[in-house]
């Protein structure tokens, strides 16, 4: 008779602004399992076209990975040869993935850890993140700052004049150079601090 106590795999989501180093916790913890003789299956949603087939951090940690669409089309014998599986820019999963995701983990009983944004540049919550916040085991966020030194919790997203931009498509693909997280009170203020002002 199998053991009763067998751990229970669960699905987590690590959320956070941009700048709260989530791929580089991503890839710490591949790193991890790969330490322990364990093997964990990256990937991002093709919908993140940066560094295709790979998942790279703004510190530069990198590692190859495959995408949300492959895992979907594998079979549950091919899944089940990882430990865990990984999910990168979860917030550009759709409702079907997620669901996908909870399959893993309940009948596989594989964990899921699944690292994204919350909300976009607009303070609206993506697809992905939704469902996740509404299914995962565990909700956990990863913490970074505003320039002002306040914890930040918005992702927003300015043009090459300084200026914060507060409509337009839920989805454009950039770094640094095209977003940055503040504080409520700074997004709000429009105020992207002094190293950024005209």
């Amino acid at each position: 008779m199998e053991s009763e106590e067998k751990k229970m795999a669960k699905l987590y989501f690590r959320h956070g602004a941009m700048g709260s180093s989530k791929t580089a916790n991503a890839l710490m913890v591949a790193y991890n399992y790969y330490e322990r003789g364990k093997e964990a299956l990256l990937v991002k949603p093709k919908l993140d076209t940066r560094d295709a087939g790979v998942i790279r951090s703004r510190m530069g940690l990198e590692q190859k990975c495959s995408y949300v669409e492959d895992l979907l089309v594998m079979s549950d014998e091919e899944i089940s040869c990882y430990d865990c599986v990984i999910v990168d820019e979860a917030q550009f999963c759709k409702k079907s993935d997620i669901e996908f995701f909870v399959h893993i983990v309940d009948d596989l009983n594989l964990p899921v850890i699944c690292y994204g944004l919350r909300t976009d540049f607009r303070r609206e919550l993506f697809e992905g993140s939704m469902w996740l916040l509404a299914w995962a085991d565990v909700i956990e966020e990863l913490k970074t700052v505003c320039w002002c030194g306040q914890g930040a919790t918005c992702n927003t997203r300015f043009d090459e004049n300084g200026k914060i931009i507060r409509s337009g498509a839920q989805v454009v693909v950039g770094g640094n150079d095209s977003y940055t997280a503040l504080c409520r009170k700074h997004y709000k203020e429009g105020n992207l601090g002094p190293e950024r002002r005209e």
